[in-house]
Protein backbone atom coordinates (compact mmCIF):
# COMPACT_ATOMS: atom_id res chain seq x y z
CA UNK A 1 0.00 0.00 0.00
CA UNK A 2 1.47 3.34 -1.08
CA UNK A 3 1.12 6.21 1.37
CA UNK A 4 1.65 9.89 0.64
CA UNK A 5 2.44 11.74 3.84
CA UNK A 6 3.78 15.10 2.66
CA UNK A 7 1.53 17.89 1.44
CA UNK A 8 3.49 18.21 -1.79
CA UNK A 9 3.11 14.55 -2.70
CA UNK A 10 -0.64 14.68 -2.01
CA UNK A 11 -1.04 17.73 -4.26
CA UNK A 12 0.92 16.05 -7.05
CA UNK A 13 -1.19 12.91 -6.70
CA UNK A 14 -4.41 14.96 -6.79
CA UNK A 15 -3.30 16.76 -9.94
CA UNK A 16 -2.33 13.49 -11.59
CA UNK A 17 -5.69 11.87 -10.77
CA UNK A 18 -7.51 14.97 -12.06
CA UNK A 19 -5.62 14.83 -15.35
CA UNK A 20 -6.44 11.13 -15.72
CA UNK A 21 -10.13 11.72 -15.04
CA UNK A 22 -10.60 14.68 -17.40
CA UNK A 23 -10.64 12.66 -20.68
CA UNK A 24 -13.44 10.48 -19.26
CA UNK A 25 -15.40 13.27 -17.57
CA UNK A 26 -15.34 15.64 -20.55
CA UNK A 27 -17.74 13.58 -22.76
CA UNK A 28 -20.18 13.24 -19.84
CA UNK A 29 -20.17 17.00 -19.25
CA UNK A 30 -20.70 17.63 -22.96
CA UNK A 31 -23.56 15.13 -23.02
CA UNK A 32 -25.38 16.73 -20.08
CA UNK A 33 -24.74 20.24 -21.38
CA UNK A 34 -25.94 19.28 -24.86
CA UNK A 35 -29.09 17.70 -23.45
CA UNK A 36 -30.02 21.08 -21.92
CA UNK A 37 -29.34 23.08 -25.08
CA UNK A 38 -32.18 24.65 -27.00
CA UNK A 39 -35.37 24.02 -25.02
CA UNK A 40 -33.62 23.10 -21.75
CA UNK A 41 -35.59 20.79 -19.49
CA UNK A 42 -38.26 20.52 -22.17
CA UNK A 43 -35.91 18.08 -23.92
CA UNK A 44 -36.27 15.67 -21.01
CA UNK A 45 -40.02 16.12 -20.94
CA UNK A 46 -40.15 15.31 -24.63
CA UNK A 47 -38.18 12.10 -24.03
CA UNK A 48 -40.43 11.07 -21.14
CA UNK A 49 -43.45 11.78 -23.34
CA UNK A 50 -42.33 9.28 -25.99
CA UNK A 51 -45.17 6.74 -26.46
CA UNK A 52 -44.31 3.62 -24.48
CA UNK A 53 -41.27 5.09 -22.69
CA UNK A 54 -42.26 3.45 -19.39
CA UNK A 55 -42.69 0.13 -21.20
CA UNK A 56 -39.26 0.46 -22.80
CA UNK A 57 -37.76 1.11 -19.37
CA UNK A 58 -39.53 -1.93 -17.93
CA UNK A 59 -38.34 -4.13 -20.81
CA UNK A 60 -34.75 -3.07 -20.20
CA UNK A 61 -35.15 -3.75 -16.47
CA UNK A 62 -36.55 -7.23 -17.11
CA UNK A 63 -33.78 -8.14 -19.54
CA UNK A 64 -31.01 -6.69 -17.35
CA UNK A 65 -32.31 -8.43 -14.21
CA UNK A 66 -32.57 -11.80 -15.96
CA UNK A 67 -29.08 -11.44 -17.45
CA UNK A 68 -27.63 -10.52 -14.04
CA UNK A 69 -29.21 -13.57 -12.36
CA UNK A 70 -28.00 -15.94 -15.09
CA UNK A 71 -24.49 -14.50 -15.17
CA UNK A 72 -24.20 -14.56 -11.39
CA UNK A 73 -25.27 -18.21 -11.06
CA UNK A 74 -23.14 -19.47 -13.94
CA UNK A 75 -20.13 -17.36 -12.99
CA UNK A 76 -20.03 -18.37 -9.34
CA UNK A 77 -20.42 -22.06 -10.09
CA UNK A 78 -17.86 -22.01 -12.90
CA UNK A 79 -15.33 -19.88 -11.00
CA UNK A 80 -15.58 -22.11 -7.91
CA UNK A 81 -15.03 -25.19 -10.03
CA UNK A 82 -12.09 -23.70 -11.92
CA UNK A 83 -10.47 -22.32 -8.75
CA UNK A 84 -10.94 -24.92 -6.00
CA UNK A 85 -12.24 -28.20 -7.43
CA UNK A 86 -9.90 -30.82 -8.85
CA UNK A 87 -11.45 -31.32 -12.27
CA UNK A 88 -9.75 -33.14 -15.11
CA UNK A 89 -8.77 -30.73 -17.86
CA UNK A 90 -10.08 -27.68 -16.02
CA UNK A 91 -7.34 -25.42 -17.39
CA UNK A 92 -8.19 -26.44 -20.95
CA UNK A 93 -11.86 -25.65 -20.40
CA UNK A 94 -10.94 -22.38 -18.72
CA UNK A 95 -8.85 -21.20 -21.65
CA UNK A 96 -11.52 -22.28 -24.09
CA UNK A 97 -13.94 -20.13 -22.15
CA UNK A 98 -11.57 -17.18 -22.27
CA UNK A 99 -11.24 -17.65 -26.02
CA UNK A 100 -14.88 -16.58 -26.25
CA UNK A 101 -13.76 -13.08 -25.26
CA UNK A 102 -12.34 -12.70 -28.77
CA UNK A 103 -15.76 -13.13 -30.41
CA UNK A 104 -17.38 -9.78 -31.26
CA UNK A 105 -21.12 -9.52 -30.84
CA UNK A 106 -21.81 -8.67 -34.48
CA UNK A 107 -20.13 -11.86 -35.73
CA UNK A 108 -22.60 -13.97 -33.74
CA UNK A 109 -25.75 -12.32 -35.09
CA UNK A 110 -26.33 -14.70 -38.00
CA UNK A 111 -25.96 -17.98 -36.05
CA UNK A 112 -27.92 -16.53 -33.14
CA UNK A 113 -30.71 -15.40 -35.44
CA UNK A 114 -30.88 -18.86 -37.05
CA UNK A 115 -30.93 -20.57 -33.65
CA UNK A 116 -33.56 -18.24 -32.19
CA UNK A 117 -35.80 -18.76 -35.21
CA UNK A 118 -35.38 -22.54 -35.14
CA UNK A 119 -36.31 -22.77 -31.45
CA UNK A 120 -39.17 -20.29 -31.69
CA UNK A 121 -37.47 -17.72 -29.48
CA UNK A 122 -37.49 -14.86 -31.99
CA UNK A 123 -39.24 -11.75 -30.70
CA UNK A 124 -39.07 -12.99 -27.10
CA UNK A 125 -37.04 -11.83 -24.12
CA UNK A 126 -35.03 -15.06 -24.14
CA UNK A 127 -33.69 -14.27 -27.62
CA UNK A 128 -31.88 -11.31 -26.04
CA UNK A 129 -31.28 -12.57 -22.49
CA UNK A 130 -29.44 -15.79 -23.35
CA UNK A 131 -26.90 -14.30 -25.81
CA UNK A 132 -26.21 -11.31 -23.56
CA UNK A 133 -25.62 -13.57 -20.58
CA UNK A 134 -23.33 -15.84 -22.61
CA UNK A 135 -21.27 -12.85 -23.76
CA UNK A 136 -20.83 -11.58 -20.19
CA UNK A 137 -19.85 -14.88 -18.57
CA UNK A 138 -16.20 -15.29 -19.78
CA UNK A 139 -14.95 -11.99 -18.35
CA UNK A 140 -16.98 -12.45 -15.17
CA UNK A 141 -15.49 -15.93 -14.65
CA UNK A 142 -12.00 -14.55 -15.20
CA UNK A 143 -12.44 -11.96 -12.44
CA UNK A 144 -14.25 -14.27 -10.04
CA UNK A 145 -11.86 -17.19 -10.43
CA UNK A 146 -8.92 -14.94 -9.58
CA UNK A 147 -10.75 -13.69 -6.50
CA UNK A 148 -11.64 -17.20 -5.29
CA UNK A 149 -8.06 -18.35 -5.89
CA UNK A 150 -7.04 -15.76 -3.31
CA UNK A 151 -9.18 -17.39 -0.62
CA UNK A 152 -7.10 -19.62 1.71
CA UNK A 153 -7.30 -23.34 0.95
CA UNK A 154 -7.32 -23.99 4.70
CA UNK A 155 -10.92 -22.71 4.92
CA UNK A 156 -12.11 -25.24 2.37
CA UNK A 157 -10.15 -28.02 4.03
CA UNK A 158 -11.68 -27.11 7.39
CA UNK A 159 -15.13 -27.18 5.85
CA UNK A 160 -14.50 -30.68 4.48
CA UNK A 161 -13.22 -31.84 7.88
CA UNK A 162 -16.43 -30.54 9.47
CA UNK A 163 -18.42 -32.69 7.06
CA UNK A 164 -19.51 -30.08 4.52
CA UNK A 165 -19.92 -31.39 1.00
CA UNK A 166 -19.19 -29.38 -2.14
CA UNK A 167 -22.65 -27.85 -2.33
CA UNK A 168 -22.65 -26.76 1.31
CA UNK A 169 -19.16 -25.32 0.91
CA UNK A 170 -20.31 -23.33 -2.09
CA UNK A 171 -23.44 -21.99 -0.40
CA UNK A 172 -22.10 -21.27 3.09
CA UNK A 173 -18.49 -20.36 2.30
CA UNK A 174 -18.03 -19.19 -1.27
CA UNK A 175 -21.20 -17.13 -1.67
CA UNK A 176 -20.70 -14.97 1.49
CA UNK A 177 -16.99 -14.42 0.86
CA UNK A 178 -17.41 -13.39 -2.78
CA UNK A 179 -19.77 -10.47 -2.22
CA UNK A 180 -17.18 -7.86 -3.31
CA UNK A 181 -16.45 -9.54 -6.63
CA UNK A 182 -20.16 -10.28 -7.05
CA UNK A 183 -20.81 -6.53 -6.86
CA UNK A 184 -18.22 -5.95 -9.59
CA UNK A 185 -19.80 -8.66 -11.75
CA UNK A 186 -23.24 -7.12 -11.15
CA UNK A 187 -22.11 -3.66 -12.27
CA UNK A 188 -20.32 -4.91 -15.39
CA UNK A 189 -23.25 -7.13 -16.31
CA UNK A 190 -25.77 -4.34 -15.75
CA UNK A 191 -23.80 -1.97 -17.98
CA UNK A 192 -23.46 -4.58 -20.72
CA UNK A 193 -27.11 -5.65 -20.65
CA UNK A 194 -28.67 -2.22 -20.11
CA UNK A 195 -26.65 -0.46 -22.82
CA UNK A 196 -26.87 -3.15 -25.47
CA UNK A 197 -28.41 -1.80 -28.65
CA UNK A 198 -27.77 -4.44 -31.30
CA UNK A 199 -29.48 -7.50 -29.77
CA UNK A 200 -32.83 -5.83 -28.97
CA UNK A 201 -32.81 -4.13 -32.36
CA UNK A 202 -32.40 -7.44 -34.20
CA UNK A 203 -34.37 -9.88 -32.03
CA UNK A 204 -37.23 -7.73 -30.71
CA UNK A 205 -39.40 -6.53 -33.57
CA UNK A 206 -42.55 -5.96 -31.51
CA UNK A 207 -42.57 -2.24 -30.53
CA UNK A 208 -43.99 -3.13 -27.11
CA UNK A 209 -40.90 -5.26 -26.35
CA UNK A 210 -38.21 -2.78 -27.37
CA UNK A 211 -35.73 -1.45 -24.83
CA UNK A 212 -34.80 2.00 -23.64
CA UNK A 213 -31.66 2.10 -25.81
CA UNK A 214 -33.92 2.37 -28.87
CA UNK A 215 -35.61 5.57 -27.63
CA UNK A 216 -33.19 7.92 -29.49
CA UNK A 217 -34.47 6.59 -32.82
CA UNK A 218 -37.72 8.50 -32.19
CA UNK A 219 -35.78 11.74 -32.67
CA UNK A 220 -33.75 10.69 -35.69
CA UNK A 221 -35.47 10.36 -39.03
CA UNK A 222 -35.13 11.12 -42.70
CA UNK A 223 -36.04 14.78 -42.24
CA UNK A 224 -35.18 15.34 -38.58
CA UNK A 225 -32.20 14.89 -36.31
CA UNK A 226 -32.81 16.41 -32.87
CA UNK A 227 -29.51 15.76 -31.10
CA UNK A 228 -30.52 17.60 -27.94
CA UNK A 229 -33.30 15.08 -27.28
CA UNK A 230 -31.00 12.22 -28.24
CA UNK A 231 -28.54 13.40 -25.58
CA UNK A 232 -31.38 13.80 -23.08
CA UNK A 233 -32.46 10.21 -23.70
CA UNK A 234 -28.84 9.11 -23.21
CA UNK A 235 -28.69 10.87 -19.84
CA UNK A 236 -31.95 9.26 -18.70
CA UNK A 237 -30.71 5.86 -19.86
CA UNK A 238 -27.52 6.20 -17.80
CA UNK A 239 -29.26 7.07 -14.50
CA UNK A 240 -29.96 3.45 -13.33
CA UNK A 241 -26.33 2.49 -13.93
CA UNK A 242 -25.04 5.49 -11.98
CA UNK A 243 -27.38 4.71 -9.09
CA UNK A 244 -26.35 1.05 -9.06
CA UNK A 245 -22.67 1.99 -8.99
CA UNK A 246 -23.13 4.50 -6.16
CA UNK A 247 -24.99 1.89 -4.10
CA UNK A 248 -22.32 -0.78 -4.63
CA UNK A 249 -19.27 1.45 -4.92
CA UNK A 250 -17.32 0.11 -1.94
CA UNK A 251 -17.92 -3.55 -2.75
CA UNK A 252 -17.26 -2.88 -6.44
CA UNK A 253 -13.86 -1.30 -5.79
CA UNK A 254 -12.84 -4.02 -3.32
CA UNK A 255 -13.91 -6.82 -5.60
CA UNK A 256 -12.42 -5.36 -8.75
CA UNK A 257 -9.04 -4.66 -7.16
CA UNK A 258 -8.89 -8.08 -5.50
CA UNK A 259 -10.02 -9.92 -8.61
CA UNK A 260 -7.52 -8.07 -10.78
CA UNK A 261 -4.30 -8.30 -8.75
CA UNK A 262 -4.49 -11.37 -6.53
Amino acid sequence: MFEFRTRRSKIILQLLITLLILPFAFPLVVMVKGSLAGQGWQNYRAVLAVPGFARFFLNSAIIAAAVIVLVYLVTMLAAFGFAKLHLRGREIYFWLLLACLTLPEVVLLTPLFTTATAFGLYNTYLAVILPLAALQVPFAVLLTRTFINGLPDEMFEAARVDGANTLHTFIHLVIPLTRPIAAAVLIFTLVGAWNDYLMPLVFLQDPSMQTITLVPQFFIGQFSNDQTKVLASAVLTAIPEVVAYLCLQRLFERGLSAGAIK
